[in-house]
């Protein structure tokens, strides 16, 4: 357990002795208060390490079992859900939504397929209809409204970051396929058999383990550039509802399961289910896809500038792939949240790596602390 001053406890194989090293770094340069950080070579546990403290006062001590809101980081959770179904046949990536939520073939959307839900190409980035924050909460309001509404823009031509609607769709689809809520059908198909300690939907019992996130000093459209707030995408996007970072604190928040942006969970927790991914769909003993029900992930859907974003991004089906912006291996696959949070996984180097923290920078998907453990892992890796 971690003592009450805070300092690194753990466990870390010296061959990656420089993410230990890079992580001490964003303490000593006081970039994070309370973090995790975990790497998982060939679906094993090679670093698990957490430090700092659960407050801005630095009086409670982050501790092994701490979680936290990762926000879109648990987009990489619902994906893997409908990949995992995909594979088993249950699920066809390639085929309209409608088959599965026929509501959904309302306003010209006969022709959006699974995979465009998966790579933010569906063009429903956002609610036509007003909607506050407590309708978040409400399940079938919100998909209902996006069953019921128009794209805006031609599906399947560009990626439009979907930075909450993915995870009501996606989670619709599963829903439909499975009979189960999205959040149900993770903990007990996926998190459960991996022993991962990621949560879509919080029980009260762990409440008490759970940190509070530090908001960045900007609001979030304040930290945009001036040609992101001349997109009306984006706009439209993050503006209904206006979401507020410390709407994490709340209790109805945590209970609501909302699978893109809600998840608690800790370093360990996130990188031990992403190492499925990064060992082609085993890991510990327990197979969950088939390698190349893996690799369905690098099948490239989008690959220019994000119309929501306005920044270049490519997405395969359910992550995000490396780029000119973002550069990693051929098989190389990522997302992160709201924050700070990210995972990284390689399919080639069967590596995955997670950092989790409580301080959130004004990165949307990750920044400069999780980079540089990421290349910390992948360095120590290649030097080994």
């Amino acid at each position: 357990m971690s003592d009450a001053t805070g300092e690194i406890q753990g466990t870390c194989d010296e061959k990656f002795a420089a993410v230990r090293e890079a992580f001490q770094k964003n303490f000593d340069d006081e970039l994070d208060v309370g973090a995790s950080v975990a790497v998982y070579l060939e679906g094993e546990s090679v670093v698990d390490l957490w430090g700092g403290f659960a407050d801005p006062d630095r009086t409670v001590p982050w501790e092994r079992d701490s979680i936290t809101n990762v926000w879109s980081t648990t987009k990489t959770m619902t994906n893997l859900c409908a990949l995992i179904l995909a594979d088993q046949g249950e699920l066809d990536l390639h085929g309209p939504v409608a088959a599965y939520w026929p509501e959904f073939k309302a306003n010209d959307k006969e022709r959006i397929e699974v995979r465009h839900l998966l790579s933010h190409t569906a063009g429903l980035s956002g609610w036509e209809e007003p909607i506050t924050v407590e309708d978040l909460y409400d399940w079938e309001k919100v998909t209902s409204l996006l069953a019921a509404q128009k794209p805006w823009w031609e599906p399947g031509t560009a990626s439009g970051y979907h930075a909450l609607t993915q995870g009501y769709l996606v989670g619709e689809v599963v829903r439909r396929v499975t009979g189960q809520s999205l959040g149900t059908f993770f903990a007990k198909e996926v998190a459960g058999p991996l022993g991962g300690d990621f949560l879509i939907g919080l029980p009260a019992k762990d409440d008490a383990r759970t940190v509070r996130v530090i908001p960045p000093g900007n609001a979030l459209l304040e930290q945009a550039t001036p040609e992101m707030l001349e997109n009306p995408l984006l706009i439209k996007t993050f503006t209904n509802p206006v979401l507020s970072p410390d709407v994490a604190w709340e209790e109805a928040w945590r209970r609501a399961e909302i699978p893109a942006a809600n998840g608690q969970s800790n370093a360990r927790g996130v990188a031990a289910v992403q190492s499925i991914v990064s060992n082609h769909g085993e890991a510990r003993g327990v197979r969950l896809m088939s390698p190349k029900g893996c690799d369905a992930i690098f099948e490239e859907q989008s690959n220019g500038n994000d119309l929501v974003m306005s920044v270049p991004l490519r997405f395969g089906i359910g992550y995000g792939l490396g780029s000119d912006l973002i550069p990693m291996g051929p098989r190389g696959c990522f997302w992160g949240g709201l924050g700070g949070s990210i995972v990284v996984s390689d399919l080639d180097a069967r590596i995955t790596i997670a950092y989790v923290m409580n301080r959130m920078e004004a990165g949307l998907i990750g920044d400069v602390r999780g980079i540089n453990l990421v290349m910390a892992a992948v360095l120590s890796l290649a030097s080994g």
